[in-house]
């Protein structure tokens, strides 16, 4: 089984769980979305700086320009609010970690395209329309399947950032009015 496969497998409970949490936010209201929106930038640009410190450059040479964090924060200074307060950074302490934080990461640029149709034209969305460069999904997998690590650590750092996704939807949609 691929290491793709083995984590759209065994991480198949917690990607539900966290589309269920984030559909809860109607991003075409600008309230939710800001909410929606200060949920990610708990977890993105945290997750994003311990991929770095792991060396998800030497994994994934064009890994600049997969980034997504500026592109939040940036919308949300669009919207006139403000940066929350980070979550803690997942300890990435190998590289099959670092290949199962990115998978969540990476995979939830797909998610974001079809969210982003739901997104009030009025609003700023660099964030959930940036795809990356052409045929970066394409290479991430390939690089992912070829990658040849334990699938336990992937997993399990995978279910880690999805936890936090979790936790940050949960405590803005507690916020939202």
């Amino acid at each position: 089984m691929s290491l793709r496969s083995a984590l759209r497998a065994q991480t198949a409970d917690c990607h539900a769980a966290v589309d269920t949490l984030f559909g809860s936010f109607n991003l075409s209201r600008r309230e939710d979305y800001k909410a929606f929106l200060r949920a990610h930038a708990r977890v993105v640009p945290s997750v994003e700086h311990a991929l770095e410190q792991a060396g998800i450059a030497q994994l994934l040479p064009d890994w600049p320009e997969r980034r997504r964090a500026h592109l939040l924060a940036a919308d949300i200074r669009a919207l006139d609010d403000r940066l929350p307060a980070l979550l803690p950074q997942p300890a990435l302490r190998c590289k099959a970690a670092i290949w199962g934080a990115a998978y969540v990461l990476e995979g939830s640029k797909l998610g974001g395209a079809l969210l982003n149709k739901a997104v009030a034209d009025h609003l700023p969305s660099s964030y959930l329309s940036l795809q990356g460069p052409r045929g970066a999904m394409r290479l991430f997998i390939d690089r992912l399947d070829a990658s040849n690590v334990d699938d336990l650590a992937a997993v399990s750092a995978a279910r880690d950032v999805f936890d936090l996704f979790l936790k940050a939807g949960q405590l803005e949609l507690e916020a939202v009015p």
